[in-house]
């Protein structure tokens, strides 16, 4: 069988295998680690069109975020100003102009600006407010940040003059220091003059033994007093001088001006960051949940899992699309939809037995599956079928579209045509349907007496089944001789799928394929489960 594409030149490519036997594997258990996958480019690319709603949502959010932080707080004014500093002869300028650029980022300049500008705020916040950067080894520029242009100004100049009012009197500070040590290098000079000229005069008392070596300790101690003198005067003098020339050589060369301001640039820069994050976060989180799911969505994969080779994949079934794209219709289903009823029909086990018996088990995907059996249903009858749809899902999908919503059996008429459906009653953990399938007479009996008059006269029955592990599908096999499976890419776990195919095995019904829907364009895999000798190899491994 093959495919007509017309109209669909956008599709997911399809895949189907001749309805023939295909081997299974034996031991599903032993398939091979559903998430070893190659990671490529085609990946990524194909998980990030499947959640391209989440990362535009994340950067819709960041677009958001970044107009509300220009709104609440948009980008300073800035001013600077240039500042020449002298630092006296015989220092090295290229670690001194560090040094200064230190001392005007530090709380005590930032303290005196903020009492001559009468500000309110914290010291810290001005202080984080500007900052210092060295032009040249005798030359410093100070940039303020402040919410208008005139007060960027006005810090700036602010910022300028504490620094050199600072720095000026910590230089008046190391001259004091200066005088005040050389005072004392004088006084104990003198003092010492004082202590001999009292020895003299008490030994001139007592007769004058010692007069000689006083006199010789006198003319030292005034030698030594007037070379302190001569001293104190020349470095009192000299630093007199250097820190006159290092206040009168430290001003203001530029005076403060505000710097270029562009409020559409920082409009542009906050709203694109905050799109770019945002863009950036959301396509991060979309790889990260692709290589971390349990979730399958390769041919192979599915296969593996479910013991059961997957014979048609077609591309997302029932999805809107923002754009209407040429299709054809079949019983107002579309081109995806109209490919898995063809495939459920040519799957039914049509031959002597009657009715025909085919489940097809919604694995996640009930709502998806019912339109599907519906519109099988409804075509089959549309040729002359008896046709009962048994609806054993859970919310009773199917049995909702054709307009049956109580438990019971009930005929209904769908465009014209006749069917009927068949709704277990709620809460029956495992209804009994009307195929005998080898069950004991009594355990047959016990379906309802209005289902068996129904199907006796009935050609084929469809069953819409969603499979729980909780309870087991023990009672599939009197509703359907083979089973179909049909699994939506990226919606259902490995262990799930397995659980499925163990399921209908176990309740005596064949698991004969599987439909793929919603599948990636970059799947290259067949589809096709291990054989026994590949289960070895991986269980070897």
């Amino acid at each position: 069988m093959t495919w007509s594409v017309i109209g669909a030149e956008e599709d997911v490519p399809q895949h189907s295998w001749p309805y023939g036997d295909v081997p299974a594997a034996e031991d599903s258990s032993d398939a091979v680690d559903m998430m070893a996958r190659f990671v490529s480019l085609a990946f990524i690319r194909d998980a990030l069109k499947r959640r391209a709603w989440l990362w535009c949502a994340t950067a819709l959010v960041g677009l958001v975020i970044g107009t509300g932080l220009f709104v609440m707080f948009p980008p300073a004014y800035q001013a600077t100003t240039s500042v020449l500093v002298n630092d006296g002869p015989n220092v090295d300028t290229s670690v001194a102009i560090q040094t200064d650029a230190a001392l005007a980022q530090s709380r005590i300049v930032a303290a005196r600006a903020v009492g001559q500008l009468g500000l309110t705020q914290s010291v810290s916040s001005f202080l984080a407010a500007y900052s210092v950067a060295p032009l040249t080894p005798q030359m410093l520029q100070i940039t303020v940040n402040a919410p208008t242009s005139s007060e960027a100004v006005t810090r700036a100049s602010a910022v300028a003059t504490a620094f050199l009012q600072f720095r000026a009197y910590y230089a008046r500070t190391q001259q004091q220091e200066m005088v005040t040590e050389l005072n004392q290098q004088v006084q104990q000079a003198q003092q010492k003059l004082n202590s001999i000229n009292s020895q003299i005069n008490q030994a001139t008392a007592d007769g004058g033994a010692t007069l000689g070596s006083l006199e010789i300790q006198k003319a030292n101690a005034e030698n030594d007093l007037a070379s302190v003198q001569q001293y104190a005067t020349t470095s009192l003098a000299s630093q007199k001088s250097t820190t006159n020339a290092i206040i009168d050589g430290s001003q203001v060369i530029d005076a403060a001006a505000p710097a270029k301001h562009s409020r559409l640039k920082g409009a542009a820069l906050y709203i694109a960051g905050g799109l770019v994050g945002g863009l950036v976060l959301g396509m991060g989180l979309v790889i990260v949940l692709a290589l971390t799911t349990d979730r399958l969505r390769r041919r192979d994969d599915v296969a593996d899992a479910l013991g059961a080779p997957v014979r048609l994949s077609v591309g997302a079934v029932g999805k809107r699309r923002w754009l209407p794209r040429p299709t054809r219709r079949t019983g107002g289903s579309d081109l995806e939809t109209s490919r898995v009823v063809a495939y459920l029909r040519a799957s039914l086990p049509l031959g002597s037995e009657r009715p025909a018996g085919l489940a097809i088990a919604a694995v996640d995907n009930a709502q998806v599956v019912a339109r599907a059996v519906v519109a099988l249903g409804t075509s089959l009858a549309g040729q002359g079928m008896q046709v009962i749809v048994a609806d054993l899902s859970d919310g009773a999908c199917a049995a909702r579209l054709l307009g049956a919503k109580q438990p019971g059996v009930h005929p209904v008429s769908r465009r014209g045509v006749h069917l009927t459906v068949a709704v277990p009653d709620y809460g029956e953990v495992a209804p009994i349907g009307p195929l005998e399938s080898g069950r004991p007479a009594s355990e047959h009996a016990q379906a309802p007496k209005a289902l068996l008059a129904a199907s006796a006269s009935a050609d084929v029955l469809l069953t819409l089944a969603t499979l729980d592990p909780a309870f087991g599908a023990d009672s599939l096999a009197t509703w359907a001789t083979d089973v179909v499976a049909v699994i939506t890419a990226g919606r259902s776990s490995g262990a799930k799928i397995h659980a499925v195919g163990e399921m209908v095995r176990l309740s005596g019904s064949r698991l004969t394929s599987a439909i793929l829907v919603g599948v990636d364009k970059s799947d290259e895999s067949l589809g096709l489960p291990l054989t026994p000798e590949e289960s070895a190899r991986v269980r070897s491994l």
